[in-house]
């Protein structure tokens, strides 16, 4: 492990690159602890206790806990997410936005730069339905959570909520850029796992007095270390269609006649799935926690990560972009075209449509296999863990994320390795499924 390390810093843009993303991740962090004004912190804090296992709790741990503490970055990255979900669907029904999307990098620059703008757009909507709902809520004793009300707080919290999602986005393209991982990704990442250390020494807390039997927390050890063992197997695992090519000659030279492989994995859409579904559900039911209307409130009661409704909408969610997000990256048409291109074939298969008809039907197949484990993964767990009163919210959701963007990560680093011929890395752990 030191060997590697001592690799890993001694390629001088890979240390740059790494450096970068540490700094950009803590800049992040020490937002989470800047308050947003006008907001009594105290008063908050009373009014989130006992959120564990709910809605807000799920969205707390997605931000780090900056919504709990009310924080500049209280929005977090979701209006991002939000805004991506969007233009992703746009390029599905709106011809004009998939013939963008087809232009390359000028296409994608448009396509991001409308992003940013939908970004700043939800921000706006969803921090004036948290600046209304804050100066409704009242503490235990009655007192309210904003003790200057009026215009002039709601505009100042939109302003300053939509800045923080602003430069969190920015912070998430700079470090796709300069530095290693998805940005957006490893912002969600170091939010779910800041709440760790605290999670931990609750825990520790509850042991030591007895109101958390030590059998659970040895169980629920063993529950994550399996979890994140067969995360770790299914994210790696892939159906290789195998192709042959047939010998021709070009010039002087034989060419062809070797046999190779397409890898179609098992979860092609990673880690999407489960963020997007977050996302979706946490904009309405978020702000319908802060609002104080009987209705609205028995409606957002319902959508906690334990109640049936939540998970019924979450596993449909889950599945729909998992086949949407598959068909997007994927496109079987333009795949079995570029094999017939390269005189390749798969055996037993005529080149051309019966090509593409048969890798769309093998892809639905391994959609269909990886919508259910991710479902499995992402529920499962949150339904039993919350039989045990855990004092942390700890979903299968959380836990996917960690570890696909973990993987993801230590997969980046690995091309850099092995691209500077630094193979030591990780000897003998060869991320062959995300490589692939």
């Amino acid at each position: 492990m030191l060997k590697s390390l001592q690799n890993i810093f001694s390629i001088v843009e890979l240390r740059k690159r790494i450096l970068f993303t540490l700094m950009m991740l803590a800049v992040y962090r020490i937002g989470c602890h800047v308050p947003t004004p006008g907001v009594n912190s105290q008063v908050l804090a009373s009014f989130f206790e006992g959120s564990q296992g709910t809605l807000l709790g799920l969205v707390s741990a997605f931000t780090g806990g900056a919504l709990e503490r009310m924080t500049i970055f209280a929005l977090g990255i979701m209006p991002y997410i939000s805004a991506s979900i969007i233009l992703q669907l746009l390029t599905v029904v709106s011809e004009p936005v998939r013939r963008l999307s087809k232009e390359g990098a000028q296409g994608r620059k448009v396509i991001t730069r409308w992003t940013r703008y939908g970004t700043v757009l939800l921000s706006v909507v969803q921090g004036a339905g948290i600046a209304v709902g804050l100066q409704s809520m009242r503490g235990p004793a009655g007192d309210p959570v904003v003790s200057s009300q009026g215009i002039g707080f709601i505009v100042l919290t939109v302003i300053t909520l939509t800045a923080g999602t602003a430069f969190i986005m920015w912070i998430g393209e700079q470090i796709t850029e300069r530095g290693v991982g998805n940005g957006i990704s490893l912002i969600i990442f170091a939010g779910i796992i800041a709440n760790m250390p605290a999670a931990i020494v609750n825990s520790l807390r509850l042991v030591k007095t007895g109101a958390m039997p030590l059998f659970t927390v040895v169980f629920l050890l063993v529950l994550m270390l399996a979890a994140v063992m067969f995360i770790v197997f299914m994210e790696r695992a892939q159906r290789r269609v195998p192709i042959h090519y047939a010998k021709r000659v070009v010039g002087m030279r034989n060419m062809g006649g070797q046999s190779s492989h397409l890898p179609l994995k098992i979860n092609m859409s990673g880690v999407i799935p489960p963020i997007f579904a977050s996302s979706i559900i946490m904009f309405p039911a978020t702000v319908a926690n802060f609002v104080d209307v009987e209705w609205v409130q028995a409606l957002a009661g319902m959508m906690t990560p334990t109640h049936w409704l939540y998970n019924v909408f979450f596993v449909a969610f889950v599945v729909f972009f998992c086949y949407f997000y598959t068909a997007v990256t994927f496109n079987p048409v333009d795949v079995a075209e570029n094999v017939k291109n390269q005189g390749g074939y798969i055996p037993g298969i005529r080149p051309g449509k019966a090509t593409s008809d048969y890798l769309d039907t093998v892809l639905s197949r391994l959609t269909f296999a990886g919508a259910v484990y991710v479902s499995a993964v992402c529920v499962l767990p949150s339904i039993m863990i919350s039989q045990f009163n855990v004092p942390f919210y700890f979903g299968g959701t959380a836990l996917l994320i960690v570890v696909g963007v973990g993987l993801d990560t230590a997969s980046q680093i690995e091309s850099h390795m092995i691209s500077r011929s630094y193979e030591g890395f990780m000897r003998g752990v060869s991320i062959k499924g995300r490589r692939g």
